[in-house]
C-alpha cells in the first residue's frame, strides 16, 4: 500500500519487509482514493475562488489597494488588460490562500488510515499549526512589512519626479512579501518533520546558528524583492526568533523520541523476562 510503505520509509523501517504482493494489488484503489481527495481539494478551491470574486470588489479596493493608498500613493494602469488580470490575479491568490486549509485537510485524511492510532492524535494538530503559521506569516507580511516598505519608498519622491506605481508590478510587489512571509513562517513546521526523521538535532541547530543567520540574511534577500536594507531586516527579524524556536521545537521532538524509545526498550525487557519465568 502506497501510504504504509512511505510512512515506514519516513519512519526509518525501510521497505526491506514490506508485502509488496499487497501493494499492487491495491495500487489502483489507492489511486482512485487520491485522484477523489484531490478532487474535493480542487472543490474547496473553486468554491473559495466563487467566494472571493464575489468580494473581489472589497478584496482589490479595500485590502489590496489599502497599503498603497494609505501612504498617499496610487496605481496606475499600464495596459488595457491591466485592471483585467488584476481582478483575475486577486481570485486566483485570494482563493488559494483561504482553501489552504482544507487541501491540507484532505492530505490528512489520505494520510490517517496509514497512521498508528498514537500518530493519528497529533496530525490534526500539525494540520492547525502549518494553518496558523502560514496566515500569521502572511498577516505580518501585510500589516509590517508592506506598510515599512511603502513607507520608505514613497520619501523619495520629489517635486519634480512623481511616484506613480505600475498596479501589475505593486500587486506582485505585495503578493511576494505576504506570500513569502507566510512560507517563512513554516519553519517551526518544516524543522518538526525534519527533527522527526532524525535529520536535524537541537544541538546541530546550535552549532550551526552563526551560519544559519547568514542564510537568513540571505533568504531575506532572495524573498523581499525590494533591494532595500529595512524591508529585508524586517523579514529577516521573525526569521531569526523562528530559528530559535526550531532549536527548541528540535530539543522538544527528541525528548519525546527518547522517552518513547526508553518505553518500549523496557516493555521488551518486560516481555523477555516474563516469557523467560514462563518456560
Amino acid at each position: 500500500m502506497i501510504r504504509q510503505l512511505l510512512l515506514r520509509i519516513l519512519r526509518g523501517k525501510g521497505a526491506k519487509d514490506f508485502d509488496f504482493d499487497q501493494r499492487e494489488m491495491s495500487f489502483l484503489d489507492h489511486l482512485e482514493e487520491l485522484r477523489w481527495h484531490i478532487v474535493k481539494a480542487a472543490i474547496g478551491l473553486v468554491v473559495a475562488m466563487a467566494l472571493c470574486g464575489f468580494f473581489v470588489e472589497f478584496i482589490v479596493q479595500k485590502v489590496l489597494l489599502a497599503p498603497l493608498l494609505a501612504v498617499g500613493l496610487k496605481a496606475q494602469v499600464l495596459a488595457p488588460y491591466g485592471i483585467v488580470m488584476l481582478y483575475i490575479q486577486a481570485v486566483l491568490v485570494c482563493g488559494l490562500v483561504l482553501s489552504m486549509p482544507n487541501t491540507l485537510y484532505w492530505l490528512w485524511k489520505f494520510v490517517a488510515p496509514g497512521l498508528m492510532p498514537t500518530e493519528r492524535r497529533y496530525v490534526s494538530g500539525i494540520v492547525g499549526s502549518t494553518s496558523f503559521f502560514f496566515f500569521s506569516g502572511c498577516a505580518f507580511g501585510y500589516f509590517v512589512l508592506i506598510p515599512t516598505a511603502l513607507t520608505f519608498f514613497a520619501g523619495f519622491g520629489t517635486a519634480n519626479i512623481a511616484l506613480n506605481i505600475a498596479v501589475d508590478r505593486y500587486i506582485s510587489f505585495l503578493l511576494a512579501l505576504v506570500l513569502g512571509s507566510g512560507l517563512v513562517f513554516e519553519l517551526p513546521m518544516l524543522t518538526y518533520f525534519l527533527a522527526k526523521l532524525g535529520i536535524v538535532s537541537a544541538d546541530f541547530m546550535r552549532k550551526y546558528r552563526r551560519h544559519a543567520y547568514v542564510v537568513i540574511l540571505l533568504i531575506a534577500a532572495v524573498v523581499t524583492p525590494t533591494p532595500d536594507m529595512v524591508t529585508q531586516l524586517l523579514m529577516a527579524a521573525p526569521m531569526f526568533v523562528l530559528y530559535e524556536l526550531s532549536i527548541f521545537i528540535a530539543k522538544f521532538v527528541y525528548k519525546k523520541k527518547e522517552e518513547k524509545e526508553k518505553a518500549e526498550a523496557t516493555s521488551t525487557h518486560e516481555d523477555t523476562a516474563k516469557s523467560d519465568e514462563e518456560l
